[in-house]
Order: C-alpha cells, then sequence, then structure tokens
C-alpha cells in the first residue's frame, strides 16, 4: 500500500501541476453498473485547496461520471507520472456536478481558460491523497495536445453542442440520467 495523507502536500500540488493528463474513476452502486474511467486532457484541473479540486469536463461520446457523481458522489482522480521519478497520486473523494445553470458557475468558470466544448464543471472535495510507486510505468514524452474537440466544438457551434449533448449525453451506458440531462426535460 501507498503513503496515505488527509489532504494534498506542496509536493503532491506541484506533481499534479506538472502532469498533462489524468484519469477520472468513478461506478455506478448498481453491481450490473459499468465502471467509468475517463483520461482527462488539456490545462483542465485547477486546486482549489490542499483538499478541493475541480475540473472542467469537455464534451465526450459519453457521460458517465456526472451520472455516478449524481448517484452516490463517489469518485477517484489518477495522475501518473510518465516523464521523471516514478510516481502514481490518486486523489480519493466526494464530487458535485457543476453545471453553466448553477450557481456555482460563477464562481468556478473564471478560474479557467475557456475551451471549446465545456460542458459541466466537476468539484471533487478530497478525504484521502494516496501515492504510490509507479516503478512499471512506461516513459511517455508529451508532444502537445490534441486539437480535435476544439475544432469540433467551434464547427458545431452552441445550438449543435446542445443538440449533440442531449442526443449523447443525457443517459449513461446503463441508462442512469445525468444531471446534464435534467436540462432537456
Amino acid at each position: 500500500m501507498g503513503k496515505q495523507f488527509d489532504a494534498m502536500l506542496p509536493q503532491h500540488e506541484a506533481f499534479i501541476r506538472q502532469q498533462h493528463i489524468f484519469f477520472v474513476g468513478s461506478a455506478p452502486l448498481s453491481e450490473e453498473g459499468h465502471v467509468n474511467i475517463s483520461p482527462k486532457g488539456h490545462d483542465s484541473l485547477r486546486i482549489l485547496s490542499p483538499n478541493r479540486v475541480a475540473y472542467l469536463d469537455l464534451t465526450g461520446s459519453g457521460n458517465e461520471t456526472s451520472a455516478h457523481i449524481d448517484e452516490n458522489r463517489r469518485v477517484t482522480v489518477m495522475f501518473c507520472a510518465f516523464e521523471g521519478a516514478p510516481n502514481i497520486l490518486r486523489l480519493y473523494g466526494t464530487g458535485t456536478v457543476v453545471l453553466p445553470s448553477s450557481p456555482e458557475w460563477e464562481e468556478l468558470y473564471p478560474l479557467f481558460t475557456p475551451l471549446p466544448g465545456a460542458r459541466q464543471i466537476i468539484e471533487i472535495e478530497v478525504h484521502l491523497v494516496q501515492t504510490s510507486c509507479g516503478y512499471s510505468i512506461p516513459f511517455m514524452s508529451y508532444t502537445g495536445e490534441r486539437e480535435t474537440l476544439q475544432r469540433w466544438s467551434v464547427q458545431q457551434g452552441e445550438a449543435g453542442l446542445k443538440k449533440y449533448w442531449q442526443e449523447k449525453n443525457t443517459k449513461t451506458i446503463d441508462g442512469m440520467p445525468t444531471p446534464l440531462g435534467s436540462n432537456f426535460i
């Protein structure tokens, strides 16, 4: 078992800020439901305090994390060192989905660089930080961000994005409703 902490220490925050990708894990309460792991890129995560982070969630083909958080609030964020010293860091916490129509949006959204395709913010109260070795993680070099989603989002425009969200992001693969879907009811 790795080392555990009640909050992020300055060295944890520094490590997180150096990463170009992070992974978000969530699951429904149902045993038949699917566990979801989503990779996240771009400069989309903000450390708000030693026990609070938020990330700008961009349009995707699914919207599992928000539905799982809406149902049970459980969420894990994982960072891996693909360059430099080996390290894996996990943030275990409870999440909240912040939609553009939510009052919290006005507080959180200005903290991010606006990105085309932003659909919601996931805010996480961290109750456990765990580090582990990462000795078996391969080296990989960062060469840049993919701009495909941004170009596609701009081409769709606001109306096209909302139509896509309504068609693809209102239910999970298990049929659970997402908070984003409540905007279309």
